[in-house]
């Protein structure tokens, strides 16, 4: 029999993963002086290095999409370090008629050093929606509990944004925003018109210096990481300070098991492979926060079996995989020819849009429950690989005939993204697969997914709705989309657009749930889940504000049990 290598010191926490979640949590954790010992799969981030904020596309002898354009599949070379749609000896199954598609990042930091930054609050209804509607479930808490955690994440870490008063998207602790590109204006031109509101992006990017973090200075490539920190990542943001204490202990390379179990019920910690030295080790921890994303979470649930959780931990309600939900996403793009006269100017700005469209028909009858935002681009964004197939396809020729073509068409696209809620179906959930291992021999997901008519409809509505807009700025709205065939109105298979939520639920019955409003487990008071796994429900959103506030809570209440003994 192998042998497993015991850690000598008992942390008062281990935090699994070092993403959204489970970074705040060790911030939270050793500001209020608890040690803690973090468990992260992938490698350290070295930003000076691994960013490629200042490369040209000629850098790279593919443009940055690999060979093949292989690399594409990812988001491209140039972006942060961001892990994979698919990573070699790690796989996942899709059960038949499935399509779920799992991007995971094995690197400090996880997610959070390429996400778009799109830092929207949930609404108070996003917390009551079956109270609204009928459907689904409510939260065991409300805006008003999270809200005070929204302000904090919101001045440590800078949003930049204006305040609206629209119910669909509260107000928060907001930066002076960028001001819009031309595009944008135009956009908005043409939602007055149709009475949809077009207000400034809520953005996690600084735009006035902050704790001791440099500005955006504007050159558009946030996804490819900042490396003045002038926009967030939990890599650079809030691990730093959590290492400052000396409370932290950064453990990389680690690839968590199983969370072990004393005969009283209680985690006692952590089995993971050392995949440097392909070892089992174990980390001994007096409380366990699991934050390793949430298809990740509960994978480590499930396979965390025992004489007192024969169903996985903590799973006694059958919850643990259930109610996965990604966002709903379509998007489309059109030909607009007054952009053609706008002059060559500085279009940059920030890595991503500066203004956006917050939910508007929420006060009407719709074909399908809850709502969607939708995100926008468009202008002379820097030339890459594949910017210009529409136009190759399009035109007859080559050599100078093309190239004017090239040039009269740069900068006239202006493309939407709808990003809607999905309400939680039983048929859309994850479990272990019985038969296939990862290569460090753990149980691997296995994913069933399914989109229903609320999804469907609302992703229909998108369509109209960027065709609507694109026409009334004069333009041509080039995308198709059908209601045959295997995505409807264009919606993108689940997963697909990596906000994924809903696995470990949270909710004030113990049989239904598996979190209590604390992210604390009803079954095991000493484990937390911090991450994605316990949103109750995935409004139009994205999700990572809402993760990093309920990590700052549960952190908190972590500590003052601790503290007082009760854990």
């Amino acid at each position: 029999m192998a042998q497993v290598i015991r850690s000598p010191k008992t942390y008062d926490v281990c935090v699994i993963g070092s993403g959204a979640g489970g970074g705040m949590a060790a911030k939270v954790l050793t500001e209020a002086g608890l040690s803690v010992a973090m468990l992260e799969a992938g490698p350290p981030v070295h930003p000076e290095k691994d960013y490629k904020m200042f490369m040209w596309p000629y850098d790279l002898p593919h443009r940055g999409v690999g060979v093949g354009g292989k690399a594409a599949e990812n988001f491209g070379e140039f972006l942060a370090p961001n892990g994979a749609w698919s990573i070699e000896g790690e796989p996942y199954i899709s059960a038949p008629g499935a399509d779920f598609q799992w991007f995971r990042s094995r690197i400090v930091g996880g997610r959070t050093n390429h996400w778009g930054r799109i830092a929207l609050r949930f609404a108070p209804v996003d917390f009551r929606s079956k109270t609204r509607d009928g459907i689904g479930d409510d939260w065991p808490i409300s805006y008003e509990d999270l809200s005070p955690y929204y302000d904090k994440v919101e001045s440590y870490i800078g949003v930049f944004g204006t305040k609206e008063n629209i119910s669909s998207a509260p107000d928060g602790v907001f930066l002076p925003p960028p001001k819009p590109r031309c595009s944008e204006l135009l956009i908005k031109k043409a939602c007055d018109k149709l009475n949809i509101p077009c207000i400034p992006s809520r953005m996690a990017i600084l735009t006035r210096k902050l704790n001791d973090r440099a500005p955006c200075h504007y050159c558009g490539q946030c996804g490819r990481g900042c490396v003045t920190a002038s926009n967030f990542s939990s890599s650079q943001v809030l691990i730093p300070p959590a290492m400052k204490t000396g409370k932290l202990t950064l453990i990389t390379g680690a690839m968590a098991r199983e969370i072990l179990v004393g005969a009283d019920g209680k985690a006692q910690g952590v089995s993971y492979i050392d995949k440097a030295t392909r070892t089992e080790k174990r980390i001994a921890a007096k409380a366990v926060v699991v934050a390793a994303s949430a298809c990740e979470s509960a994978r480590l649930l499930l396979n965390s079996k025992s004489k007192l959780f024969s169903d996985g931990l903590a799973n006694s309600s059958g919850a643990v995989g259930r109610y996965l939900t990604d966002s709903v996403g379509s998007s489309g793009w059109g030909y607009v020819p007054q952009m053609e006269k706008i002059p060559p100017h500085t279009h940059d700005g920030t890595g991503g849009m500066h203004m956006y469209i917050p939910w508007w028909k929420y006060d009407r009858k719709n074909e399908f429950p809850r709502g969607y935002h939708i995100e926008f681009g468009g202008g002379r964004d820097m030339p890459g690989v594949g910017m210009f197939n529409s136009v190759c396809r399009d035109e007859e020729g080559y050599g100078t005939s093309l190239k004017n073509a090239c040039r009269k068409t740069y900068g006239t696209a202006i493309g939407f993204a709808g990003r809607g809620e999905m309400v939680p179906n039983p048929d859309t959930y994850c479990e272990i697969d019985p038969t296939v291992v990862d290569q460090w021999g753990i149980p691997v997901l296995k994913f069933h997914f399914k989109w229903t008519d609320y999804e469907l409809r609302q992703a229909k509505d998108m369509q109209e709705t960027f065709k609507a807009i694109i026409e009334t700025m004069g333009g041509e709205y080039k995308t198709r989309t059908d209601i045959q065939g295997k995505y409807p109105f264009g919606i993108e298979p689940g997963g697909k657009i990596i906000h994924e939520v809903g696995t470990a639920r949270m909710g004030a019955d113990p049989k239904t749930s598996v979190l209590n409003g604390y992210c604390q487990a009803h079954e095991v008071k000493n484990l937390f889940v911090t991450d994605g796994a316990p949103l109750v429900t995935n409004p139009d959103k994205n999700p990572t504000l809402t993760i990093m506030a309920l990590s700052w809570r549960a952190s908190e209440y972590l500590a003052e049990e601790a503290r007082k003994g009760s854990i």
